[in-house]
């Protein structure tokens, strides 16, 4: 199936906007884990994938903590995510670890225009049914994914707009946040106490900022609109589960501060090895007493 591509433009953004947005995808879920296409299936967590969670949301309950997240001091002004229980879950995550650190709790708020991108036919199916099923529309997907799309599923066309339209509403708040804290500080300082210095444009740790949760199609689109990317370059951003990152937005362009940060799963890393190890021990007491 094809469509043709859309024009390239930039996201409209303020110019005198200072903030930040940071993108989470969602952990790792079932569907996941079993190598099949998800697209807008409702799929859970798996074990791991709350596990995921749970340590993402540390990271962003405490994101100065060394190795330091280049986002603003102060906990994001909402989470937006995308509805299915995948992201769901993952935003929980991170408001539980605020929550837990004796802070309040940002809202939650699910945004459908961040759902992943509809793969229709191959839901649900094993990455080798759908080459086998479809070879031809796979091969085009992944070759020029602006024109070739799953059966019954989304064109890039199609996401790219209601992606955009939901970046819009999240940057109109964010707007609405930092004029809040602007008068916050002009009145902060009529009664007696500096204003806060203005922030450069390299400044990455000024203003408010946002908290988006959802899926690695959805947030290529994303990126593409907030730099400006044409929707052909759809397969240059990948972000593994959990993978975090930041962009600064200053005199009405986007700046890409950090990519697919993951090293709040390091503890994951550290106990498979060890559970390697124990494994290679054992088979190793076993193979010198003689066990078969």
């Amino acid at each position: 199936m094809t469509e043709p591509p859309a024009t390239v433009a930039p996201l409209a953004l303020p110019p005198d906007l200072v903030a930040s947005l940071v993108l989470l995808r969602h952990a790792q879920s079932v569907w996941l884990a079993e190598g099949r296409f998800q697209g807008q299936a409702d799929t859970p967590l798996s074990a791991l994938g709350q596990r995921q969670a749970e340590l993402a949301g540390v990271r962003l309950a405490d994101p100065w903590a060394p190795p330091r997240l280049p986002v603003p001091p102060g906990d994001p002004v909402v989470i937006v995510h995308s509805p299915l229980a995948r992201t769901v879950q993952t935003a929980a995550a991170v408001a539980a670890a605020i929550v837990a650190r004796g802070r309040p709790a940002p809202p939650l708020v699910p945004e459908p225009g961040f759902r992943e991108i509809g793969q229709g036919a191959w839901e649900g199916l094993l990455q080798r049914d759908v080459e086998a099923g479809w070879p031809e529309e796979i091969a085009g997907w992944r070759r020029d994914p602006v024109r070739t799309f799953a059966p019954g599923g989304e064109s890039l066309v199609e996401v790219d707009r209601r992606v955009r339209a939901a970046l819009s509403g999240v940057i109109d708040r964010l707007a609405r946040a930092s004029w809040t804290a602007g008068t916050a500080a002009d009145a902060s300082a009529v009664a007696g106490s500096p204003a806060p210095a203005t922030p450069s444009f390299y400044d990455p740790h000024a203003g408010p900022w946002t908290l988006l949760v959802g899926h690695d199609g959805a947030f290529k689109v994303a990126l593409l609109a907030l730099l400006g990317l044409p929707l052909d370059r759809f397969w240059t951003f990948t972000q593994a589960t959990t993978g975090i990152a930041v962009l600064d937005i200053r005199n009405g362009r986007a700046v890409l501060r950090a990519w697919n940060r993951t090293e709040h799963l390091a503890p994951l890393e550290i106990e498979a090895g060890e559970a390697a190890r124990r494994a290679e021990d054992e088979a190793a007491a076993r193979s010198r007493g003689g066990a078969l």
